[in-house]
């Protein structure tokens, strides 16, 4: 994947958990209590050993961190290296988990009980307060799409390169270097069938409606066929990428209802995972049901798809609560998700809406394309990091 990058190496550490650990859904955030007992002194270790200096004869310079794990600053600090907190998450859901806290304190949230058990305050928001302690901030966003959210945020961590949308930069700084880009390996975690793209070539314009959960949802059979069958009373086309283990209770299944089969067969397609950026950009797709992933968020923004919005867990509440009560570009469905609620949202993007949140998102996927081109923010901020870790670089090797 990375041979046309000299010197890369690739090292893994154990999370400390069993193969059979799901590593999805609410047992996510399992992997947290994990990395103390475990992944801490086996990632100090690896920096200290020299093992990542063989190929180079060069120290470690810079740690780029994901900003969701405090652990790497304090072992950076510990051994002079700099250390770069990297959230791929939203500006929005960062602030939020800053300043929950302060927020709980002060009685502008309705929470009580023992803050040290907080679901919601351990360890994602703890974390995100110790952003301020790293060198700086690196974030998937840009500074037209999230600029007063930045300027409350820098006031907490003053030195950010928003670099954002990540995937579009990626192609904006590579599409002039063909062998490259033919050179890329795929970015997914599942194996993607292409077979999706076959059907959706044969569909009318804008007439398709793409339904994704994203990599680590899961639900019920019965909140499954909630949404399959709003799918299908809707009347309208879909493309549904169904994983394996999206659906975590599978005992007693049974017959899947002819109603369901029919409809399926009719106007539905259904995979177990898609190339996302592809179908977002087909001219048959019109819409998109997402779980409200920052990146999936992204993706469609920047294609220019509005968006029916069901958040799962983590950042995704409060990514749709954005994108739709701020940026006016989704449709939120929030927590009821039954077959009505699923038809008529659909049936409104689909028909009665559509054009009004495509002229909103479609200004915002100018705004995004403009900031990864050269001279815009986003590709601007890409070379000041890619700079300043050389001086990093410079100065710890004196």
């Amino acid at each position: 994947m990375f041979s046309w990058i000299p010197n890369f190496q690739f090292k893994s550490i154990p999370d400390g958990l069993p193969d059979d650990h799901p590593r999805a859904g609410v047992r996510f955030m399992e992997m947290f209590d994990s990395f103390e007992l475990v992944t801490i002194p086996l990632f100090r270790e690896m920096l200290c050993s020299g093992k990542l200096n063989s190929a180079t004869g060069q120290s470690v310079t810079c740690i780029i961190a994901d900003g969701i794990l405090s652990f790497p600053i304090d072992v950076g600090n510990e051994l002079g290296i700099p250390v770069i907190h990297f959230r791929t998450g939203s500006a929005c859901y960062f602030l939020a988990c800053f300043c929950i806290q302060d927020m709980i304190e002060a009685g502008e949230l309705p929470i009580s009980g023992n803050l040290s058990h907080s679901v919601m305050w351990h360890p994602l928001a703890n974390s995100t307060r110790q952003s301020p302690r790293a060198h700086s901030l690196i974030l998937n966003t840009f500074e037209d799409l999230e600029e007063p959210v930045l300027s409350h945020i820098r006031t907490k961590c003053p030195k950010i390169y928003t670099i954002g949308p990540l995937h579009a930069i990626l192609k904006s700084k590579l599409e002039s270097k063909t062998t490259l880009l033919q050179s890329q390996s795929p970015n997914s975690l599942f194996e993607v069938d292409r077979s999706c793209m076959v059907w959706l070539d044969a569909q009318p314009f804008k007439s398709v409606i793409y339904v994704s959960f994203g990599s680590i949802t899961t639900m019920t059979k019965d909140k499954l066929m909630e949404f399959w069958y709003g799918l299908v009373n809707s009347k309208k086309r879909f493309l549904w990428a169904i994983r394996p283990d999206l659906v975590i209770q599978k005992d007693g299944e049974g017959q899947i209802p002819v109603e369901l089969v029919e409809g399926t067969k009719d106007r539905g397609y259904m995979v177990g995972w898609v190339p996302q950026e592809e179908v977002l950009v087909h001219q048959a797709v019109g819409g998109f049901l997402t779980h409200s992933r920052w990146n999936s968020t992204l993706e469609s923004i920047v294609a220019g798809v509005p968006m029916i919005c069901w958040p799962y867990f983590a950042d995704q509440q409060i990514n749709s609560r954005f994108v739709s009560e701020v940026w006016k570009l989704v449709m939120d469905m929030k927590d009821v998700c039954d077959r009505v609620m699923v038809e008529n949202m659909v049936n409104h993007l689909m028909k009665e809406t559509r054009e009004i949140f495509r002229k909103s998102i479609v200004e915002k996927a100018r705004l995004a394309k403009e900031s990864v081109s050269e001279g815009g923010s986003s590709y601007r901020n890409l070379d000041h990091l890619i700079k300043d870790i050389r001086l990093m670089s410079m100065a710890t090797t004196k």
